[in-house]
């Protein structure tokens, strides 16, 4: 049975170095270090989940970076208390804040032609199931005008954006980032109307959702163990709070790459 080392993050971090968490939780599941204790890697997974409630953040791509009208972007998410934060080369601007949960799914590449479509597929419509569960009539796919669109974002069925998701692949290792917007989205729903604006971009705000509008009281908490829950169906589940030492090391080396590279005047 496989392995998955689930990382409930309750560590307060700054956007920018929970940023660079998940890359460099990447490289060390795909390090063979890592499967020794004594080499200063982890226990031996085969993949590794980072859990966290992240503070206000606006997540610019590689393309959002040299789209004209960027640094009004970055004065647009700040001026809406969103840190602005480099990721990905593909997709578009997203924001998240306290009211959602971030998900990092780290595995090592397997021998062969890499299945990128699959692993969308697999954790989109797990992660359906999880919205379902929780009673949302969750649907995979995009809904016309949202944000950062993808057609394995999942929706609540009723044309508004719950849950985007973002691929990473190496030789090494895969990342499978989630956001899933769990509390009221009105926040970040205008810091992206501002921030798409400045970029050009067609948004339609409305299709900006939560679980919380279909799923009135529900907690963050619960919210968490429902997503946890549907990944850690048919594998074994190890549970820490403790991020990899040498993923903290790795990570603290890397994060000027994900700081937007503009000065604002």
């Amino acid at each position: 049975m496989s392995r998955l080392l689930v990382i409930d993050d309750v560590t307060a971090r700054p956007p920018v170095p929970h940023t660079a968490l998940g890359p460099a939780l990447m490289r060390w599941i795909g390090d063979p270090a890592s499967d020794d204790n004594d080499d200063g890697g982890g226990p031996p997974v085969d993949e590794a989940v980072r859990a966290w409630r992240p503070d206000p953040t606006m997540a610019f791509t590689g393309r959002d970076c040299v789209t004209p009208g960027i640094a009004e972007a970055v004065v647009a998410a700040e001026r809406h208390g969103y840190v602005p934060v480099r990721r990905g080369p593909g997709g578009r601007a997203a924001g998240y804040d306290r009211g959602s949960l971030c998900l990092d799914h780290v595995g090592r590449t397997g021998p062969g032609t890499p299945d990128i479509t699959g692993r969308f597929a697999r954790f989109a419509h797990r992660f359906a199931d999880a919205l379902r569960a929780l009673g949302v009539d969750a649907q995979v796919g995009a809904v016309p005008g949202e944000y950062c669109p993808g057609d394995w974002s999942v929706n609540d069925g009723a044309g508004h954006k719950l849950l985007g998701t973002a691929q990473r692949l190496t030789r090494a290792g895969w990342l499978f980032s989630s956001v899933v917007t769990v509390g009221p989205p009105d926040p970040v729903r205008a810091a992206l109307v501002d921030v798409y604006a400045a970029l050009g971009l067609d948004f339609a705000p409305a299709t900006v959702g939560s679980v919380v509008d279909v799923v009135p009281g529900l907690r963050w908490d619960d919210a968490k163990e429902a997503f946890i829950a549907a990944l850690g169906r048919d594998v074994d589940v190890q549970r820490t709070t403790e991020v990899p030492a040498a993923v903290l090391a790795e990570a603290a080396g890397t994060l000027e790459q994900f700081r937007v590279p503009v000065r604002v005047a």
